[in-house]
């Protein structure tokens, strides 16, 4: 037998392919093959069994190596030109300039996503939530559905009616009666509007009063209370009913009923529906799904109208670009813990029940978040920026020793260049050396996570892609278009990027002058259209025309850039700019982002007006990071301590100076003083919306003397 035919015969059961066969062929030393047989070498059978070994050796590692993922298009060209305008553009996934409405023939609603997750799954698990201390427990698919089912006849007993008019409020955390809530209202074509604690009363009243809501479920009574409150004052006087999921006093009934406002238990609703079940009414793709009502930095919240077909083409777009390289299974979790009154997590859990997948619910203490994650060891994993940055600044404030350190920042760059290669993996020498316990103390079994709702810098996107070893993708998008509009191609780890327009979605960039951005040069406004963008804002004409032009073009206030590869950059944001007194336009939100870098610096809120010709900052130190930092430069106390050093302050402003300068900021675009302050920006505070945005009045308000002191003494 020939040398040459052996190694052919082991590479055809290996089962490798021509480049890969290349590779293995060059493995090997330079030999005359043609006429090299095996009779011909005077080798010892131990020599022969050696290289027997080499060989079979050399073919299971051809087998077994990491292959890089096969992107779904070219990666050089992730969008095309719509109609030839280059600055007009769709995802390259689709055949022509017809957008994609959805991916099964059997779901074009949210009802009919969660009745194919029902199919597949059937008894399976569906919901999971957990006690202190406990294991998770679990609803089943079948339960979810006739618990809906029941409840819904419930509501309809109650006086709703089995159309998309039909609003019904849901005021609680995440847990699973809110999604059964939610199905509830889906099940006979009503309407569901979340409302949050944020909100506050006047917008609490506003929403109430604007989409006519008669009944309200709420979690537990405190907030029940609140609404109530509303009710006696006169100031909502359509509210009739308000159904709790937890146990309630006596003395809340009576109160209740003084107003005319009858309190339920779920479980007394729910007998009701039993008693007087009736026939689902599934609704439309064209009908009325939710009224998500837009925390807002500024004015009454906006009621922006998501219908089944918005939420369908949205969820189906996601389902289209991850198709090859991510199928979402039945075995797969997620774990819900981000504001359900908002869409990106909706959608999430949408995507989910539409695979027969599950979704377990944190206990609603954020503090015990990881605590929750250890113990459902989630597969999936919606996740905010501000929170990769912690666990970004939380991993690398455990690394001390130089060698340590030393060593997982090679680790990273090792993991890297094969992210760079398309290779995402967390089985590899790195992982298991350095990377195990990171990964471990995210559950260990994650395959998926999709970061959103604000801008993550590129160095903490590649660094956990590294360190994590699970596929972490990158949207961009509002609540007006149901969530997402762009979408990370799978194959392309690049940062710096929010990827290319979704198949339901054609995105183009719009001139700004004032701001000297024109799409001619790949810049400007931010505009959406296709199957995903909102109805407009309830029952508000007026803003709806500010936000949706004649056209159907969704106005969103960002500005992005397209770079070569079709994908998109945010680049800069419209709404907030304001003008110092020279005439420079400022976008604090822009240059917020580059200071976020910044080792010490947490959160950060720049400040500016057009009095003023320099710009301020208000900034919170890490707590996890900044005694340790300002001790490496000499400075000694406690984290409240040292944010009233002024030396300290310096030291902070010095750094934030010397990243923004990296980052290309303008003098004028960097702050001249800035105030430590040691308590976070947070939702409970009111500095934060539920999204985690700024209340940027709000913070203006609460830090007024602050900034009066620094514009006050600082010369320039």
């Amino acid at each position: 037998m020939h040398f040459q035919e052996w190694l052919r015969s082991l590479r055809s059961s290996a089962g490798l392919k021509g480049s890969e066969s290349e590779d293995f062929w060059s493995l090997l030393p330079s030999l005359p093959l043609s006429s090299f047989s095996l009779s011909s070498l005077s080798l010892s059978s131990s020599s022969l069994l050696g290289l027997g070994a080499l060989a079979s050796l050399t073919a299971y590692w051809l087998v077994t190596r990491p292959r890089p993922m096969r992107p779904p298009c070219d990666l050089q060209a992730q969008s095309v030109a719509v109609n030839g305008d280059p600055s007009c553009r769709r995802s390259a996934l689709l055949k022509d300039d017809s957008l994609l409405e959805f991916y099964y023939d059997d779901t074009k609603t949210a009802y009919d996503m969660f009745q194919r997750g029902l199919k597949i799954s059937g008894n399976g698990p569906c919901l999971g939530f957990r006690k202190p201390g406990q294991p998770y427990q679990w609803i089943s698919y079948t339960e979810v559905a006739e618990q809906a089912q029941v409840l819904g006849s419930g509501l309809l007993a109650k006086g709703c009616q089995p159309n998309p008019q039909q609003f019904v409020g849901i005021f609680a955390q995440n847990r699973p009666e809110w999604i059964i809530s939610e199905l509830a209202c889906y099940t006979y074509s009503m309407a569901v509007v979340p409302l949050y604690d944020t909100l506050g009363l006047e917008a609490m009243v506003h929403i109430l009063n604007l989409a006519e809501i008669s009944l309200v479920i709420c979690d537990r009574e405190e907030k029940a209370a609140s609404l109530l409150e509303n009710k006696e004052k006169g100031v909502t006087p359509k509210l009739s009913c308000l159904v709790l999921f937890n146990n309630f006093s006596e003395a809340f009934v009576e109160r209740a009923k003084a107003s005319e406002v009858e309190v339920l238990k779920l479980e007394q609703l729910m007998d009701l529906g039993r008693q007087n079940l009736k026939d689902p009414v599934p609704p439309q793709p064209q009908d009325l799904a939710v009224v998500c009502f837009t925390s807002g930095t500024t004015g009454k919240p906006k009621g922006a109208m998501i219908t089944h077909g918005n939420i369908a083409s949205n969820t189906s777009s996601v389902i289209k670009i991850l198709e090859g390289s991510f199928v979402i299974q039945q075995e797969d979790v997620s774990i819900s813990y981000l504001p359900l009154a908002h869409m990106f997590e909706r959608m999430i859990q949408v995507s989910m029940f539409c695979h027969g997948a599950r979704v377990g619910f944190y206990q609603g203490d954020i503090s015990l978040l990881m605590d929750d994650i250890k113990t459902l060891k989630p597969t999936f994993f919606p996740v905010v920026p501000r929170l990769l940055n912690r666990i970004y600044d939380k991993i690398l404030g455990s690394v001390t020793s130089p060698l340590r350190r030393a060593l997982l920042h090679y680790a990273v760059r090792r993991k890297q260049a094969e992210l760079s290669s398309g290779v995402v993996r967390n089985n590899s020498l790195w992982d298991k050396l350095v990377f195990n316990r990171i990964q471990a103390s995210l559950g260990g079994n994650l395959r998926f996570a999709l970061t959103a709702s604000a801008p993550i810098s590129p160095t903490v996107l590649s660094f956990l892609r590294a360190t994590l070893g699970c596929l972490i993708f990158e949207g961009y998008g509002q609540t007006e278009c149901t969530a997402g509009c762009t979408f990370s191609m799978p194959g392309d780890w690049s940062a710096g990027h929010v990827g290319a327009p979704l198949p339901c979605a054609m995105v183009k960039l719009v001139d700004i002058p004032d701001m000297k951005y024109y799409a001619k040069n790949g810049e400007g406004e931010i505009c959406i259209r296709g199957p995903s963008v909102f109805r407009g804002y309830l029952r508000d004409p007026e803003r709806t025309a500010d936000a949706l032009d004649s056209d159907g073009w969704l106005h969103s206030g960002d500005v992005g850039q397209w770079l070569p590869n079709g994908t998109l950059r945010i680049i800069d944001r419209k709404k907030h700019i304001f003008k110092l007194s020279q005439g420079e336009y400022i976008a604090p939100e822009k240059i917020e982002n580059v200071y976020m870098r910044c080792v010490p610096v947490l959160q950060v809120f720049v400040h500016g007006d057009s009095l003023q010709s320099y710009l301020i900052g208000i900034v919170v130190p890490d707590p996890e990071v900044f005694v340790d930092w300002a001790k490496e430069r000499g400075f000694v106390g406690s984290y409240e301590e040292l944010c009233q050093n002024p030396d300290v302050k310096n030291a902070v402003l010095e750094d934030m100076k010397a990243v923004g300068k990296e980052a290309g900021l303008k003098s004028f675009e960097q702050v001249k003083d800035l105030h430590l302050h040691p308590e976070t920006f947070s939702v409970a505070n009111g500095l934060l919306t539920p999204t985690l945005k700024s209340r940027r009045a709000d913070i203006r308000r609460v830090f007024q003397e602050q900034i009066s002191s620094m514009y006050s003494k600082t010369t320039i």
